[in-house]
């Protein structure tokens, strides 16, 4: 299953201010919590205290919480690396390891007596988590998270992305990455420019960031990097379909009612003999096969439209196409709509057979 999470920096806000955050964020779907040691200057017994607290509340509401922590943590409160009590004690359900050390070490936490999750850094192309596993390390305990990058033009190149991502995938490990919330000021450090993986990301929509991340197929779980997002952030990730790619879509005013059920009441199927020109959903064609797609007058075919065959298309009358290519008019097509232009490079991550859905820009 996907999961949604959110990030608290409680040494930079208000516990009341993350409470209220965390509660919000659980009534529209979200299940995990992520939160930072790496930034922590207070005392050891002033960070149990504080972090106990928050912690506990995120796990009233049945959040998974998982803690930042760097060697650097590990020395400044004298954790034994053999020992992760202290974790344990917080309430913590894992820890994130923002350095690696030697492949042995990780090993052995993840072996740890708490049932504590070990999560591993994913930006980096190495053969990290393979060390780690040749030492014997418990798979079922490790998870893997990328890094967010909070000065602008430092996020990842997606090419780059995509191979680290395909390390832990070809494990079976479980694996996440951040989005950037437009509003959000809070992170772990003064700089702010965003808390987004994929430098790609760092402008664009919030829900569209996290679309893509699900489109990859690489990434299981997506976190919001910097707090706190707005409400209606929120809600519409909350309202994301997780498994089928949704596009927006911006409907033609002379849409007639039944383009518009074909468009937007169906889950669509690209043919597995792809074409390079369009995207072809024919199995509508036969659900609709007695019903009149009156003629409309033609256009030419721009990547990103959307056409529905008319009446004068023979068998194909009926059948959804999203143009992938420039093509001419074509008078046997009606344009209904077409997809919104953020959303255009989400069209090449629906593959042969792919399932996709068409949604009413909002």
């Amino acid at each position: 299953m996907k999961r949604l999470g959110v990030s608290i920096y409680p040494e930079k806000s208000m516990m009341e201010e993350d409470k209220q955050y965390l509660k919000m964020a659980k009534a529209y779907g979200f299940d995990r919590v992520f939160t930072c040691l790496l930034s922590a200057s207070k005392s050891k017994e002033e960070l149990m205290r504080e972090f106990t607290e928050i912690i506990t509340f995120a796990k009233a509401l049945h959040m998974e919480v998982i803690l930042d922590v760097s060697p650097a943590v590990f020395d400044k409160l004298s954790i034994s690396y053999d020992d992760l009590g202290f974790f344990h004690e917080l309430g913590a359900d894992g820890i994130r390891l923002d350095l690696g050390f030697d492949g042995l070490k990780e090993a052995k936490m993840t072996n740890n007596p708490y049932g504590l999750k070990i999560e591993l850094n994913m930006s980096n192309d190495v053969d990290y988590l393979s060390n780690i596993l040749t030492h014997q390390g418990n798979k079922d305990y490790i998870i893997g998270c990328h890094n967010f990058y909070p000065q602008k033009y430092t996020g990842l190149p997606y090419d780059f992305f995509i191979e680290c991502s395909k390390r832990f995938k070809k494990y079976g490990i479980r694996t996440a990455a951040f989005i950037t919330s437009s509003v959000g000021q809070i992170g772990p450090w003064d700089i702010n420019d965003g808390l987004c993986t994929l430098e790609q990301h760092r402008n664009l929509p919030i829900n569209i960031q996290a679309k893509h991340l699900w489109a990859t197929g690489l990434i299981d779980d997506i976190i919001i990097g910097n707090a706190y997002a707005s409400e209606a952030e929120l809600r519409i990730l909350g309202e994301l379909n997780r498994d089928i790619l949704e596009l927006e879509i911006e409907l033609e005013p002379d849409a007639s009612e039944l383009e518009v059920n074909i468009a937007l009441n169906e889950t669509h199927i690209r043919r597995g003999d792809i074409t390079e020109y369009m995207i072809r959903s024919v199995d509508v064609r036969k659900k609709y096969a007695d019903h009149s797609v009156e003629e409309k007058q033609s256009v030419s075919q721009t990547t990103g439209d959307i056409f529905i065959g008319n009446n004068h298309f023979g068998k194909y009358k009926g059948e959804l196409q999203v143009v992938l290519k420039d093509m001419p008019e074509d008078k046997r097509k009606n344009k209904i709509a077409k997809v919104v232009a953020d959303e255009h490079f989400l069209i090449e991550y629906i593959k042969p057979w792919s399932a996709f859905k068409l949604v009413n820009v909002k």
